[in-house]
């Protein structure tokens, strides 16, 4: 009895551990595409949101 418990209970661990590491490449890819969106977004409004920053120090500033 004490053998199958413990049988059961390595077969269990086993898929368990098989299932989290295919997840591993899913979440890789979701974090690089993630990176990836926020260089493009940078790029395309970096220059005006640094633009914005200036014109709002230049009115604080009073210059």
């Amino acid at each position: 009895m004490l053998r199958n418990l413990v049988a059961r209970a390595r077969t269990a661990w086993g898929d368990l551990h098989d299932d989290d590491r295919g997840d591993v490449p899913g979440w890789v890819l979701i974090t690089l595409m993630t990176a990836g969106l926020v260089v493009l977004i940078w790029a395309l409004a970096g220059p005006a949101l640094a633009n914005l920053f200036e014109q709002a120090i230049a009115r604080v500033s009073g210059l």
